[in-house]
């Protein structure tokens, strides 16, 4: 047996190797025309579930949003009732300190002896007879019995009227 010149095994060989190459493109192309739907379908799941994630993101965002806004409103109201309640006590006290300010001033006048005799007969009514009364630095008694004391000075009374007076106090400074 002859071994075929080199040539002609070249010449022989040459369909069988356009063959393979035609087959090797084809399988290339197959393979890189899966890829590219694989890289399609991963890419649109993959923006899909980045869609997702900034909708939830959004409205995780909105809800946080939302309660900090409530937090915020709910703080605002409590400041501003706090402002009004100290506004009102600050009147209170100013309304109190003056109503004292004026039943103080009864002892300059010509009926505090008169005044202070009937406070004084009121605390040994309440405590009895033997109590110890004396005179309050302010104006008015205060009574001591075993046990039991009443104060009847002119701050304590004024401080009782406005105390009586409830609502029609409020009204004042309530819209």
């Amino acid at each position: 047996m002859t071994t075929p010149a080199p040539d002609q095994t070249a010449d022989a060989l040459h369909p069988v190797r356009v063959e393979l190459l035609r087959a090797a493109h084809s399988d290339a192309e197959a393979v890189l025309a899966r890829a590219e739907r694989e890289a399609d379908t991963l890419l649109g799941q993959a923006r899909a579930e980045a869609r997702s994630i900034l909708d939830e993101a959004r409205r995780q965002g909105e809800a946080d949003g939302a309660d900090s806004a409530r937090d915020l409103r709910v703080r605002a109201r409590r400041e501003a009732r706090s402002g009004t309640l100290a506004a009102r006590r600050e009147s209170y006290e100013e309304l109190r300190r003056a109503a004292a300010e004026r039943v103080r001033e009864l002892r300059g006048t010509s009926d505090y002896t008169s005044l202070r005799e009937r406070l004084e007969r009121r605390a040994r009514v309440l405590l009895g007879p033997g109590a110890e009364v004396s005179e309050h630095a302010d104006g008015g008694v205060v009574g001591h019995a075993p046990g039991r004391r009443v104060d009847l000075s002119l701050t304590a009374l004024a401080d009782r009227a406005l105390e009586r007076m409830g609502a029609e106090v409020r009204s004042l400074w309530e819209p």
